[in-house]
């Protein structure tokens, strides 16, 4: 087993155990520490912008352009269990509820967790709200924590899995 080989393995156990990658587990063999951090700074601006894609095409009320966001063979699951499979079904799916369920609104992230699982895998835990159109508070009932998996692919970050579930604390 090569020595580069070895390292990615014990790089993936720390993950599996501590749930934390090490800068280093980002590292090509001979890549020096500030070029890793240059790297990490390089992918949080491309999450963020896939978040600020997204939250424009909410406000926007566009199930396209958030579905843009996403692979091609991408599943997305919503707060109430629907499922959709593929961009096609995730802007037709969205679109679908813009049009006919959710009022014209935004949504504000409230804390976020990255967490890489390999070199090009990272899963996002976030906690968002519901902002209806013209006032300044979570709606009622909209707090919900999503899972969002984003893979890079020919150098560029694409969500392929999304699954949100509402906060509703127990009796």
């Amino acid at each position: 087993m090569t020595t580069r080989r070895m390292a990615w393995l014990a790089a993936l156990a720390a993950v599996l155990v501590t749930g934390l990658v090490p800068a280093a587990a980002t590292a090509t063999e001979g890549t020096a520490p500030q070029a890793v951090d240059e790297h990490r700074r390089g992918d949080l601006a491309a999450f963020e912008r896939i978040a600020k894609q997204q939250e424009v095409a909410w406000a926007a009320e566009d199930g396209g352009a958030f579905a843009a966001t996403f692979t091609e063979d991408a599943d997305f699951v919503t707060f109430n269990g629907d499922y959709f499979v593929g961009r096609h079904s995730i802007a037709a799916g969205l679109q679908h509820a813009f049009d006919n369920y959710i009022p014209p609104s935004r949504i504000v992230r409230l804390d976020e967790h990255i967490r890489y699982v390999e070199p090009d895998l990272v899963v996002i835990v976030r906690d968002t709200c519901i902002i209806n159109a013209g006032e300044d508070d979570c709606r009622a009932g909209s707090d919900s924590r999503n899972t969002n998996v984003l893979r890079k692919r020919h150098g560029q970050w694409l969500q392929t899995s999304f699954q949100n579930t509402r906060v509703v604390p127990l009796p």
